[in-house]
Formats: C-alpha cells, sequence, structure tokens
C-alpha cells in the first residue's frame, strides 16, 4: 500500500473517530442548574427564593412544568422556543427578560446553535418542590 494511500486511510479514519466522538460527548451534555442563592423571603414565613443560573446545550427540552410562585429569568447567552400556557410559543435572545406567573404551565426549546444561560428568580412557597413536572 502506497503512503499516500495510509495517510488518506489514516485521516479519514480520525474524522470518523473524532466525528463518534462529538456525538457522545454532546449526548452526554446535560442541562445543569448552579443555585447561587437560596434563602427566605423578609416579611413572611411561607415563601423562599431561589437565585439560579441554567445552562443547557443547543437542542436541549425543558420538559412542561410549573412552579408555585412566580419565576423571573433573564437570558444571558443564545435563544430558546418558550411556550408559556396562554401566551403560545416566543422566541427569546440574549438581553431578554422571561416572566412566568404562579402554577402556569410552561416549558421550551433550546434553539440555535449557542448553548443557553439563564439567571433565574424563583419567588415560591416554602417547603414546596421548585418545580413540578406536568403531563
Amino acid at each position: 500500500m502506497n503512503t499516500q494511500l495510509k495517510l488518506g486511510l489514516t485521516l479519514l479514519f480520525g474524522i470518523a473517530l473524532g466525528a463518534v466522538g462529538m456525538q457522545a460527548l454532546q449526548a452526554e451534555q446535560e442541562i445543569t442548574r448552579n443555585v447561587l442563592q437560596h434563602s427566605d423571603l423578609t416579611g413572611t414565613t411561607t415563601t423562599e427564593v431561589y437565585m439560579t443560573e441554567i445552562t443547557a446545550p443547543p437542542g436541549s427540552v425543558f420538559p412542561r412544568h410549573i412552579h408555585h410562585g412566580d419565576e423571573f429569568t433573564y437570558v444571558l447567552q443564545g435563544s430558546a422556543e418558550v411556550d408559556i400556557a396562554g401566551e403560545g410559543a416566543k422566541t427569546f435572545k440574549a438581553g431578554d427578560t422571561i416572566h412566568v406567573t404562579r402554577e402556569t404551565v410552561h416549558g421550551g426549546k433550546v434553539t440555535g446553535d449557542a448553548p443557553l444561560k439563564l439567571l433565574a428568580v424563583h419567588i415560591v412557597d416554602k417547603g414546596k418542590p421548585l418545580a413540578d413536572p406536568v403531563k
């Protein structure tokens, strides 16, 4: 076998291996939630506040869910299509804000090629889960 053919086959094998590795890496990436701050809301014994950074790779899906209180979100990076019950699907991009009222069903999907990064503040009922899935 000549040297050019060997080099070409080696290069082709390397490209194929790299593509498979990238697909495996992307499949392992998940939505991450990092609680930056969590505290009781002053002036009440029934409410707490979460400040969370959420990161999601392209194509990620946020299943439909509710919060037992209000959610205020700022899009730091990327874009997402968010479906809020009663409002329909809207696209949000870096610099946009989202407000979802108490127990309103919502979910979404990361759009575009960039990861999505959000800063979310939830003001919710104390002792209840931060989010409950909706069928």
